[in-house]
């Protein structure tokens, strides 16, 4: 049974802007990593179609809310003219990213856009939430599905657009795309919309303190219905 409570109204594409769970849509749940501590912390993995402002929306809360921490992924694309290294990327060449995984120092990694990889590193992540310190994960479509997969307690919300005109409205507008890089994302975007319904939260991102309140919220009160 979905257990259904709406958040948000809906996109322009007709993809259904509320927040659910469905049980049967969710992939085979498997024990969490165990933490070395003693701390029962919520993990919550924030997603969402390319453009929508996940970055946007997690700086916010880094800024306004320092208590919850928010881990940085590892990424091999190269840093944008505004982004520092550690704070908002881990940027690392092709062979230290292998060399990462090899070594299973990822929790999760994808290849985003047919293009970069991009990856979460593990251990940042389980001091954390052994401290009992609440984490988030900002990430990918792909990188939240193999987290449910290892850590199925977490909270995993969905960061959608108030429309697909506003969508290619704000990637067209922060130009830091070539032509060719906005076709392959909007391309993307068009699956990672169609995934919303995975989700246990849907936030409609048309004002970034508001959606940053309301996940901040989600955070440090996650009832989502079926979550233990």
């Amino acid at each position: 049974m979905s257990q259904t409570e709406t958040l948000a109204g809906s996109l322009d594409t007709g993809v259904n802007m509320t927040t659910h769970r469905t049980d049967e849509t969710m992939a085979p749940r498997q024990d969490p990593p165990r933490t070395s501590g003693g701390g029962n912390a919520q993990l919550t993995v924030l997603a969402g179609p390319t453009a929508v402002g996940k970055g946007t929306v997690a700086a916010e809360i880094r800024e306004r809310f320092p208590d919850i921490w928010i881990s940085v992924s590892a990424t091999t694309r190269k840093p944008r003219h505004n982004e520092v290294h550690g704070v908002h990327y881990l940027f690392v060449s092709d062979e230290e990213f292998d060399r990462m995984i090899a070594d299973g120092e990822l929790l999760e990694w994808a290849v985003v856009h047919k293009a970069a990889r991009y990856g979460t590193p593990k251990q940042p992540v389980l001091d954390k939430l052994a401290e009992g310190r609440p984490a988030l994960l900002e990430i990918d479509l792909q990188g939240a599905r193999q987290v449910r997969e290892t850590m199925p307690k977490a909270q995993f919300v969905f960061l959608a657009p108030p429309s697909w005109d506003e969508l290619v409205r704000r990637l067209v507008g922060r130009g830091t795309e070539t032509a060719e890089e906005r076709e392959r994302r909007l391309e993307t975007a068009t699956l990672e919309l169609a995934a919303e319904k995975e989700f246990d939260v849907t936030i409609v991102n048309a004002s970034v303190r508001e959606a940053a309140d309301q996940l901040v919220k989600l955070i440090r009160s996650p009832h989502i219905p079926g979550k233990s």
